[in-house]
């Protein structure tokens, strides 16, 4: 292997390091309600469509952050990951399920979505962030809540707004 094809392979798995990154700081900010992170992963000229949304990462994460902050909580997981690096452009085919807990007339409901992420990402000097996206949805379902065993037992539970032991980190003295 010469030295040009080593440093190709070491730029290729940088850029799917920091896309990673990006799709990683995507979800959190979905979950834990984190408006600038949310933001922070779009160029400012980015195009996103989710279905009841299309148009610029400003109105996407206002969007978003609305409409996932009128829900108790929810949980964004990524699968697998098709990316494909071209130079400082890249494409990518991100699958992912999602859980939201929801209240539907006035009863605690399990909403379930899988699809998946068409993405564009582009390095345009400030590192890797999304130009395009486009979410697809593959199936959903909605659930009765059915986990009422966390009332009975003492768990770290997780928040959103910034109380979320992530962000603080409030660790016992020992």
């Amino acid at each position: 292997m010469d030295i040009k094809s080593i440093q190709n392979d070491i730029a290729d798995l940088v850029a799917r390091r920091d896309i990673n990154e990006l799709l990683c700081n995507y979800m959190r900010a979905q979950d834990r309600l984190i408006p600038e992170l949310h933001r922070s992963v779009f160029h400012d000229d980015a195009f996103v469509d989710c279905g009841p949304f299309a148009g610029d990462a400003d109105g996407f994460v206002n969007f978003a952050q609305t409409l996932l902050g009128e829900m108790i909580a929810s949980q964004h997981g990524i699968l697998q990951t098709h990316i494909r690096i071209d130079g400082k452009k890249a494409s990518g085919e991100i699958y992912f399920i999602a859980q939201h807990r929801i209240v539907e007339d006035g009863v605690e409901k399990d909403l379930f979505v899988a699809g998946r992420y068409v993405d564009e990402y582009e390095d345009r000097g400030a590192g890797w962030k999304i130009a395009k996206r486009r979410e697809l949805v593959d199936w959903a379902r909605t659930d009765p809540a059915t986990d009422s065993f966390l009332g009975q037992m003492s768990l770290n539970l997780g928040a959103r707004h910034g109380k979320d032991f992530s962000e603080n980190r409030n660790w016992p003295s020992n």
